[in-house]
């Protein structure tokens, strides 16, 4: 083998997006990831799920829920106050209709695609009519006091249930009129401090399930209105939710970088009655869980330490073993940094900018793996901020260094780049 030089490039600043909701399309084929930035990414299940595509994020366009609907249609609402349905295809915001109630914290489609419920900021429920092309408002359910943090259809699409803080609200769809109101710490005392419900499901039994600001899990029968279970599996708190498809498993994330899963199992062997147990215990991320999934063979989860995390149930699989379970993303999938050879330039890709920089040189040799001095340090050339809402979402330099382009999802952008002496000059083409 040849000799070589490796250098090692300490000076790329880069602050990766943290995971801000997950969503399982119906079929189970793909997840959608929305993160902090506003950017889409979708995962491919086939072939040891693949980043298969990546919608770049928007300044002004927040992504605080996502979900599919009518089959293959991805829909995104958030704090922007706006739905936006996705074009998978040509990789892009397609259109965005106004929620009309503030930001929007929450959004669940119903069973059979055809609804989209939306949480607001003035506490009200809205139903959109999913039609070809877009989506139509339809009409305001009940409206309380409070931010709609979370929302989930029962099974049967006839009723809603929506946790804010404080408290959760069955609503009939039918009627639109709120038919249950729970307190969530009614049969608490001494209680300093508001109770945040930060996720929701519903379950075709009729227990809903609830996680909130105090570490708690707790399953509650919504016709009677009382507390039929509660575990506490934090000091912090709980804050995200997903419910297996046969809803007999449940997985839970905290703000301690833990996930839990639940199952119902048997009391006794051969008995007929049940209770959720509290039986795996993970912990794989750093920072807080915002977005969990739960899909037939795996439980995902995602943090805002930028990681995804998907850990294939052991029971479905052949090969038992940690290696052959976890499967963690933890660095970007896309082309980041882009090398100019001749010149000896790297070019790195943020957000909102771009930064062209010289890298160091050395008159030594030595021994493999040593570190040799340097003669002249790596340069920072060249700082390029994009214009716009829109983030970069790529970017090259030419192998001589003279050229610079990037592009958002509408803009192509072309750079000359002119060296003399010490001094660098940029124009644009």
């Amino acid at each position: 083998m040849g000799e070589f030089e490796v250098h090692r490039v300490r000076f790329f600043g880069l602050v990766p997006a943290g995971v801000r909701c997950l969503a399982c399309s119906p079929r189970g084929g793909r997840l959608a990831l929305g993160r902090t930035d506003g950017a889409v990414e979708i995962y491919n299940f086939a072939a040891n799920y693949f980043q298969e595509k990546v919608i770049p994020g928007h300044e002004a366009r927040s992504v605080e829920a996502l979900c599919w609907a009518a089959g293959e249609r991805l829909f995104g609402a958030g704090l922007g106050g706006a739905i936006t349905e996705y074009d998978l295809a040509g990789l892009r915001a397609a259109h965005s209709v106004d929620g009309g109630g503030g930001p929007i914290w929450s959004m669940a489609a119903n069973g059979s695609g055809t609804q989209l419920a939306i949480g607001c900021e003035d506490g009200s429920v809205k139903l959109f009519q999913v039609v070809p092309g877009g989506i139509q408002f339809e009409r305001n359910l009940d409206r309380r006091k409070g931010r709609i943090l979370c929302l989930s259809w029962h099974p049967s699409d006839t009723h809603i249930a929506a946790g804010s803080i404080g408290a959760l609200r069955v609503l009939d769809v039918c009627s639109g009129q709120t038919v249950q109101r729970i307190m969530v710490n009614y049969h608490m005392r001494k209680v300093t401090r508001e109770c945040v419900v930060w996720s929701i499901a519903f379950l075709a039994s009729g227990t809903v399930v609830t996680t909130d600001s105090f570490g708690r899990v707790q399953f509650w029968d919504w016709q009677r209105g009382t507390l039929r279970e509660s575990h506490t599996v934090s000091t912090s708190a709980v804050l995200s939710l997903a419910v297996s498809e046969k809803e007999d498993s449940i997985v839970v994330g905290t703000s301690a970088g833990a996930t839990y899963q639940f199952q119902l199992l048997p009391v006794k062997m051969g008995s007929l009655e049940k209770r959720w147990v509290r039986t795996k215990p993970f912990q794989h991320h750093t920072h807080d869980v915002r977005a969990v999934a739960h899909s037939s063979t795996a439980l995902i989860s995602g943090g805002l330490d930028a990681q995804l995390v998907i850990r294939p149930l052991m029971e479905k699989m052949q090969k038992k073993g940690y290696e052959a379970a976890l499967r963690k993303f933890t660095f970007p999938h896309r082309r980041l940094v882009s090398c100019a050879r001749k010149a000896r330039l790297l070019l790195f890709q943020f957000s909102q900018h771009l930064e062209l920089w010289r890298l160091g040189s050395t008159n030594e040799t030595g021994k493999d793996g040593e570190v040799l001095p340097l003669r002249r340090v790596p340069e920072h050339l060249v700082q390029l901020k994009s214009k716009g809402p829109e983030h970069i979402y790529c970017s090259c330099v030419s192998p001589c260094g003279t050229w610079v382009t990037y592009s958002t999802a509408s803009r192509f952008h072309l750079y000359r780049v002119r060296y003399q002496g010490d001094s660098v000059g940029v124009t644009k083409v």
